[in-house]
């Protein structure tokens, strides 16, 4: 890969933004050949080529990304590295970031090999903190030492994993084989398995407690309903977590189905009310996903007690959506300390209280619950403002940047860095070290002081995803200015203007779809600030006019934003104006929301909180959140968050439905 050619420009342009990186800024020297050593060099570790490795890493010696060649080259050959050269690479690069990832590799491959004398001596240095696995193993070793009861905290971090994982495995096996945790915290691991599709998980948690059990797991995957036919004339022992693992997996596949095999007659003395509250948290939240009318009844046949997180908050949802906002409350009331406390359930636990009142007293408490999350920070503290009878607007701006302050963020190691891997396109990489120069490579990571330097370091560079992920990050102060910045606002209020649509919706989805990255490009082939796909660009562009449009101008600014724009107009007329929808319908497709609007006429916050995919739900709370603070920062008035949610409900049979002719 010719990195030189493409990339001598940005270095050259690093150099500017951060001066005395490198003896080769410092120098005045061209960096063209470093650049094009360590470009080559990440080629070469996506590919382990371990020969090619070793012969670069030489020539970037003395270069402001050593630490990355160095830390690809040791990488790609880690389980064949002595010791020694681990510890000399941790003593070479002590403090980076580099230094903490190899760690944290080095840390599984000691788990992986029991080797728990070098373990015991690593795991203290290691900063992250953050690897899940890496914590099972070192919870292991404290439960080998009879050093803590770690029981809990293995089954809570164990529990948390969506994909089979060694380390956590590992901690849990040798805790079941020394009686101190109970089977039932297997089985449980087991259930999450086969809810979240995932049979390896099951498999995993099952082959801990018997092997023999295991092809009996694979097959109830393969089909439940036989396994549960299979059973009627001749129950082993051991078998009542089978016939829930059956049930639940048949409430994957066919919740109504499911909701008739758990109360039938056979199961009925064999499964305890643990397991049939548990099933009945699968099947309602099964139909719940679905939008079925259904999933309250399901809801209501088990104990919330004995549901697990997951459950509870689309019981919460399903009762939303139906206007039971009892259930709402007892839902919530039933959710551990730390679930209840995000400011989604704070707000509907307020939200049901207000509905329930029956006292002055209850009155008082819900008013207490949205004051404790009341703010501008996000969608449901926006929210809870405007039930207060309040108005978004822009905080005060916190006190500027110190001379010193901005001198520290400057001669930031990690965030010199990270700006100049980004600078000459290793993105990936200097988002990692950024993110760790922030907020990991101390416990606790920068103050709100030094996180608005760091802010303020990268809009300079105009490096805005780091800008904004840095100011996000503060809690005790909000700076508008770094969090909500408005790259090219010429291009996108002209755009605006042009076409009648609100340059704050705009930037609202800009911010949420590429955080101002002109090159930014999705797994799934969106490009560009807004993210287009393709297909979608070229049918935009034939719709508005754009007879010229080809493919390649996708990641251009202003062909970027005149498609986008163009798209979200579209999309924006053809669901009747509502911001919501079209959001919606920009993240996952317009026929999704067509669907979804299906059924009764809902608060757009309701119906926002029952979109079945976690990432278009989020997407649009973020998106309508986004828009409402940049409305406050570029009118200068207070902005309301409800009045561009409205309502959603099923499209009137008067009018076209236009959102059928769009991609």
């Amino acid at each position: 890969m010719q990195f030189s050619a493409i990339l001598t420009p940005l270095a050259l342009a690093a150099c500017v933004f951060l001066p005395a990186l490198s003896p080769v800024c410092a120098q005045g020297r061209d960096s063209s050949h470093y650049d094009e050593a360590i470009g080559d060099m990440a080629q070469a570790y996506k590919a382990r080529d371990h020969k090619r490795l070793a012969s670069l890493l030489p020539q970037v010696r003395g270069y402001i990304l050593e630490p990355w060649g160095a830390y690809w080259e040791l990488s790609a050959r880690l389980d064949q590295a002595s010791n020694a050269e681990v510890q000399d690479f941790f003593n070479r690069y002590s403090g980076t970031y580099q230094e903490d990832k190899l760690r944290t590799e080095w840390l599984l491959q000691l788990g992986r090999n029991r080797d728990w004398g070098a373990f015991n001596r690593e795991y203290p240095k290691y900063r992250m903190l953050d690897d899940k696995s890496v914590r099972c193993y070192g919870l292991l070793t404290e439960h080998l030492a009879n050093a803590a009861d770690v029981n809990a905290a293995v089954m809570q971090t164990w529990l948390s994993l969506k994909e089979a994982d060694e380390g956590c495995a590992a901690a849990a096996e040798q805790l079941v084989k020394d009686h101190s945790m109970m089977q039932a915290a297997v089985w449980l691991r087991a259930r999450l398995g086969f809810e979240n599709d995932r049979l390896r998980v099951a498999t995993q948690a099952v082959g801990i407690l018997n092997d023999g059990w295991v092809k009996n797991v694979a097959d109830i995957y393969a089909s439940p309903a036989k396994y549960l036919n299979d059973k009627l004339t001749a129950l082993r022992p051991k078998t009542r977590e089978l016939v829930s693992l059956a049930i639940i997996r048949l409430a994957y596949l066919d919740p109504e189905a499911a909701a008739v095999e758990v109360n039938h007659l056979r199961w009925r003395a064999q499964l305890t009310q643990e397991e049939r509250s548990w099933i009945w948290g699968v099947i309602g939240k099964r139909a719940a996903l679905k939008m079925s009318n259904d999933a309250v009844g399901y809801f209501a046949q088990g104990q919330f007690n004995h549901m697990h997180e997951d459950h509870l908050a689309w019981a919460v949802r399903a009762a939303l959506r139906a206007g039971n906002w009892k259930m709402v409350h007892e839902a919530i009331a039933a959710m551990p300390p730390a679930m209840a406390a995000e400011p989604v359930w704070v707000y509907w636990h307020a939200r049901a209280q207000l509905a329930l009142a029956d006292s002055e007293g209850s009155r008082s408490e819900a008013l207490g619950l949205l004051q404790s999350i009341a703010g501008v920070r996000g969608f449901y503290e926006q929210l809870a403002l405007e039930e207060l009878g309040q108005r978004i607007s822009v905080p005060e701006r916190p006190a500027p940047v110190t001379p010193e302050e901005r001198e520290a963020a400057r001669n930031n190691p990690g965030l010199n860095r990270a700006l100049y891997a980004i600078q000459i396109g290793l993105r990936a990489e200097g988002v990692r070290e950024w993110n760790y120069s922030t907020n990991l490579h101390e416990r606790g990571g920068l103050d709100d002081r030094g996180l608005l330097a760091a802010a303020e370091r990268a809009c300079q560079a105009e490096v805005w995803d780091r800008c904004i992920n840095s100011s996000d990050r503060t809690k005790g102060v909000i700076d508008f200015d770094t969090r909500f910045p408005m790259p090219f606002k010429a291009a996108v209020l002209a755009r605006g203007k042009q076409i009648g649509l609100d340059p704050a919706y705009v930037y609202g989805l800009i911010r949420q779809e590429s955080r101002f990255i002109m090159d930014a490009r999705s797994g799934v082939g969106a490009s560009g600030l807004m993210q287009v796909m393709p297909a979608t660009a070229k049918w935009t562009a034939k719709k508005i006019g754009m007879t010229d449009f080809q493919p390649h101008q996708i990641t251009d600014r202003d062909t970027n934003i005149a498609i986008g724009t163009g798209y979200l107009k579209l999309l924006l007329d053809s669901f009747g104006g509502s911001m919501p929808m079209a959001a919606a319908a920009y993240n996952a497709g317009p026929g999704r929301p067509r669907s979804w609007r299906n059924g009764p006429v809902l608060e757009a916050a309701i119906w926002a909180e029952n979109i079945p995919f976690n990432e278009t739900r989020d997407y649009v709370k973020k998106v309508l959140s986004n828009t409402t603070n940049y409305a406050a920062l570029i009118t200068g008035q207070p902005q309301s968050l409800k009045a561009r949610m409205g309502a959603v409900g099923p499209l009137d049979a008067t009018v076209p439905d236009t959102s059928t002719e769009l991609p």
